[in-house]
């Protein structure tokens, strides 16, 4: 993407309100802690990697402006600022390892004075953004050897730029397989009940000029029937230590169908999306959403008053269904105990 998804400008965040695409694009700023926790838990910056950038930014921000005057009461700031950010989305793995990835760069530098500290802390965050768009790169690097001449491949949800700092993971698979030439065309659901495949995947699809056709969630199967689809790619929110994936509501459902038709199911994720504290996927915690973005989606109700909702926002792909998963190391395949650790390192 030209235009950066997050960044630091001036004293404040800077991103783009995916809340609003496709039909508005605007750039907001988070000018505290609160409105980048707002923006992290309303969606407005979405998607496992953002997500991390967010909270590296918004630990900046929360120290930013501290008054603190000794190093003791900058890290009571500091661990304030990242104790209240962790409690936005639980799902996602990399606003955890950020947060955490900040708190060890501030203890590490404790020699230093509080506006250098400060500085220092700004860096930590560029450079997990610089990072993050070298192991997108990487990604559709090491995933587009995996996809044929006149493939056509399924995604589900957004992992693209949107959800990254600017070229995506399951995306960035077929962005480098454009980009090199092949011939490739994408089905993208549109993933209720946000439709962030309608509104994010097919927008930066298309603007990347990508064939891409949009269809509802229950339309999988029978296209995947049809021999329409070769693959899919998917993006992914936490990976435990045996392969589990995490990854948008509907995403379980896809692997099975999948399986059923011979499919390969692919994950494409950053290293920094693995969490081997956790031994399987079972021990993931699911985040829940409000009734309201099932019963009255963008403002109009859709259901009748009163009636009871259950909207998990995340489920989790058991590592049976998952052919490989994508890292900017390199391809992972089972047994995903010893193919993840190899790449974690």
């Amino acid at each position: 993407m030209a235009i950066s998804t997050i960044e630091w400008s001036d004293g404040r965040i800077k991103m783009i309100d995916q809340t609003l695409l496709p039909n508005e694009f605007k750039q907001i700023y988070c000018d505290d802690l609160e409105s980048i926790w707002e923006a992290i838990k309303s969606l407005r910056v979405r998607g496992a990697p953002a997500i991390g950038i967010a909270g590296a930014l918004g630990t900046v921000l929360g120290i930013w402006d501290s008054k603190a005057e000794t190093y003791q009461e900058f890290m009571k700031a500091l661990k304030s600022a990242t104790d209240y950010l962790a409690t936005s989305r639980p799902t996602a793995v990399n606003l955890f390892w950020a947060l955490d990835r900040m708190t060890k760069t501030a203890e590490a530098n404790s020699h230093l004075s509080i506006p250098k500290l400060k500085d220092r802390l700004l860096a930590e965050a560029e450079e997990i953004i610089e990072e993050d768009k070298a192991m997108c790169r990487a990604i559709g690097q090491h995933g587009m050897a995996l996809l044929h001449e006149n493939d056509t491949i399924l995604t589900h949800c957004n992992a693209g730029g949107l959800a990254t700092s600017d070229y995506g993971t399951a995306l960035a698979v077929m962005f480098s397989a454009h980009d090199a030439g092949k011939n490739i065309k994408v089905f993208a659901d549109e993933t209720r009940p946000l439709l962030q495949g309608a509104r994010l995947t097919t927008w930066e699809l298309m603007q990347a000029g990508i064939d891409v056709t949009l269809i509802c969630d229950n339309m999988a199967a029978q296209v995947m029937k049809e021999g329409k689809i070769q693959c899919v790619i998917v993006g992914a929110d936490r990976i435990a230590a045996n392969g589990d994936t995490a990854n948008k509501i509907g995403t379980y459902n896809v692997a099975i169908l999948a399986q059923a038709h011979d499919i390969p199911f692919y994950v494409a994720a950053p290293t920094s999306t693995l969490d081997f504290a956790l031994e399987t996927g079972a021990e993931i915690p699911i985040e829940q959403r409000s009734a309201e973005e099932v019963t009255e989606g963008f403002g109009k109700a859709t259901a009748p008053e009163g009636v009871k909702v259950y909207s998990p926002a995340f489920d989790v792909t058991p590592a049976s269904l998952v052919s490989a998963i994508i890292t900017e190391k390199g391809i992972a395949r089972a047994p995903f105990t010893e193919s993840l650790k190899a790449l974690r390192g």
